[in-house]
C-alpha cells in the first residue's frame, strides 16, 4: 500500500473539529482510525466517538499508544500520570487498509519537554490533511500551520474547512497557500452517522491521494 493511503488529520488549534472530520474521512475511504495520544475523556474517547459515527463494516479502530487521564496538553497530562511520552513508542499500527491518524491538538503541541507533535508527524513520513475553522485569527493560525509543515517538508494533501463558511477567509487561504479544498463541513445541530455519510460522499480526497 502507498503511504499516501495513510495520512494524518491535523488541526490549526484545539476544538477545530478534527474528530468529526476524521470520521468523515474514515467513512469516505472505509479506512482504519488511530489516535496516537488521548488526553482525558478516557471513557468517551475520540476513538469511541468515531466508532459510533461510522457505518461501514470494514474500518478497524486501533488502540492509542498513550491514554492519559487529564484533558491537558499531552506533556502535562503525561507528567501527572508519572510517565514521559517517547516518540519511539508511537508506532503506526500494522494494517493493509487505508489509515486515518488524528492528532491531539495542533501541530506545535508538546509531547514531552523536548518534542512537539510536529516532530512525530515529520518522523512518520505521512502527509497531512489540515482542518481549519473560521474565527477571528484563523487565517493566521492556518497559514502558520501550513508554513510549519512546509518548512519541514511535510506533504500537505489539502485543507478541509469545518463549521460556518466565511468565503473571504477561505478564498484567501486557498489562494495564498495554493492548497486544494478537500471539502466543507457545515454547522450541524447534531452529528449522526447519517450526517457523516452525507459528508463522506462529498469530500474530494481520492484525487489528492492519487496525485500526492
Amino acid at each position: 500500500m502507498s503511504k499516501f493511503n495513510q495520512f494524518i488529520v491535523a488541526g490549526i488549534g484545539t476544538e477545530i473539529g478534527k474528530t468529526v472530520v476524521s470520521a468523515v474521512l474514515v467513512e469516505a475511504l472505509q479506512a482504519d482510525y488511530w489516535k496516537p495520544v488521548q488526553s482525558g475523556a478516557l471513557e468517551d474517547s475520540d476513538t469511541e466517538t468515531v466508532r459510533r459515527l461510522i457505518s461501514n463494516p470494514v474500518s478497524r479502530f486501533h488502540p492509542e499508544a498513550y491514554r492519559l487521564k487529564e484533558p491537558l496538553s499531552p506533556h502535562a497530562a503525561a507528567a501527572i500520570d508519572g510517565i514521559t511520552i517517547d516518540l519511539a513508542a508511537i508506532q503506526l499500527p500494522q494494517t493493509n487498509n487505508a489509515l486515518v491518524v488524528e492528532l491531539a491538538g495542533g501541530l506545535m503541541v508538546p509531547l514531552n519537554d523536548r518534542d512537539l507533535t510536529i516532530d512525530w508527524v515529520q518522523q512518520s513520513g505521512l502527509p497531512v490533511v489540515l482542518v481549519s475553522r473560521n474565527y477571528l485569527g484563523s487565517i493566521n493560525h492556518t497559514l502558520l500551520s501550513v508554513e510549519a509543515c512546509r518548512s519541514r517538508h511535510i506533504p500537505l494533501l489539502g485543507i478541509l474547512f469545518n463549521g460556518p463558511t466565511t468565503p473571504a477567509t477561505e478564498t484567501f487561504i486557498l489562494n495564498y497557500t495554493g492548497l486544494a479544498c478537500l471539502g466543507r463541513i457545515g454547522q450541524e445541530e447534531e452529528i449522526t452517522p447519517d450526517v457523516i455519510r452525507r459528508y463522506a460522499a462529498s469530500v474530494r480526497l481520492n484525487q489528492a491521494l492519487e496525485t500526492a
